[in-house]
């Protein structure tokens, strides 16, 4: 559907909406589009494209959601509708990319419609979401959707398996729930190191052994994650305010601020999120394993500690009560602005009070 849009017989649609699971290739399938987009008549075009590839053209910009849990008004309104309008700085197009298009405010939302409706014929909007059914329908009818499939569980085990032991990547390619970029995070970095911290949080539960707080990993690991981001956003205003006049640096220090605290909890809360979801999965492989369906295991690399939790177990009713706590924990964390701290402790004594249920 791409290939046919391009130039120099093709005509590209002014929008597009990818969508699929996560991990499906939206991201990649967008930069490689931009890239041939912006490549069309440029006097260096595989230069052109590089710099799309590598994240510094010109005339494509990239827009991600800068609030805690949405695309807000000013993520929209100077990145996307006024650039749109002005005239690309040295290809025939310009384009904007944008992750996260169910997150959007009413208010994002509606300062995009006009865009959407009568874009210049320069402009290219691709729009980029996980959760189709969540976008706006005002916007969803102004794009031309294309979907994209989740890779399967064979494929993505493949791609590890050049990088990691071939039980590693099957594991890490059934946790990643179909998603690429999180079984490939969980094989390599620390993705390692945070599975086995779930795992450890998860038995200790299951052993009611909870004196050694073992989910304090996690949660360190997710403040840590948060500082990374704060610092990010530090550095940038650090590069930016000298080439800032004098009366427009204290604005920029003021939303550098507010952008840095609201970076900072989007961070800790995806990586608590993540956390939780293994401590989840883990919960669910002891309770298949409990049903006489080991087949189903996700933690396919650790199926001996899997059944050591399993054989504690008479039925599942406990296990599946402690996957729903763990749910609602998630839930609370993304969407009630609950204390990160308190709320994974606290899920820990409520798991332990519901895998009593042997």
């Amino acid at each position: 559907m791409l290939d046919t849009a391009l130039p120099p017989n093709g005509h590209p649609s002014h929008a597009y909406l990818f969508h699929g699971p996560a991990g499906a290739g939206k991201r990649d399938a967008a930069r490689q589009f931009a890239a041939a987009l912006l490549a069309d008549g440029a006097a260096d075009p595989e230069g052109a494209a590089r710099r799309v590839i590598d994240g510094v053209h010109p005339d494509l910009t990239w827009v991600t959601p800068s609030g805690a849990k949405e695309l807000v008004v000013s993520d929209i309104d100077e990145p996307v509708v006024a650039a749109s309008a002005r005239t690309p700085f040295e290809s025939r197009r310009r384009v904007f990319v944008i992750e996260g298009a169910h997150t959007m405010t009413d208010a994002a939302a509606n300062r995009m419609l006009k865009t959407l409706e009568e874009p210049p014929a320069f402009a290219h909007l691709i729009l980029l979401t996980d959760r189709l059914g969540e976008v706006m329908p005002t916007i969803r009818s102004r794009c031309q959707a294309v979907r994209f499939e989740a890779p399967t569980l064979e494929r993505l085990a493949e791609r590890l398996a050049s990088r990691v032991p071939p039980e590693q990547a099957m594991a890490c390619a059934r946790l990643g729930l179909g998603d690429g970029e999180r079984a490939l995070a969980l094989a390599l970095g620390e993705g390692p190191a945070l599975r086995a911290g779930a795992e450890a949080t998860a038995r200790a539960c299951i052993a009611q052994r909870l004196h050694a707080r073992p989910w304090t990993a996690l949660v360190e690991r997710a403040h840590a994650h948060g500082d990374g981001a704060l610092r990010e956003v530090e550095d940038r205003l650090a590069a930016n305010l000298p080439f800032l006049p004098a009366k427009e640096q204290a604005r920029a220090k003021r939303e550098a601020t507010e952008a840095g605290k609201r970076a900072q909890r989007r961070a800790r809360i995806t990586a608590l999120d993540q956390a939780l979801g293994l401590v989840g999965l883990w919960l669910r492989d002891v309770a298949v394993t409990v049903d006489g369906a080991p087949e189903l295991v996700h933690h396919s690399d650790r199926v001996a500690a899997v059944q050591e939790d399993a054989a504690r177990f008479a039925t599942a009713h406990g296990l599946r009560e402690g996957v729903a706590l763990v749910d609602e924990t998630r839930f609370a964390l993304r969407e009630v602005n609950a204390s990160e701290d308190l709320a994974v402790e606290a899920l820990a004594f409520r798991l332990e009070r519901v895998l009593a249920q042997r």
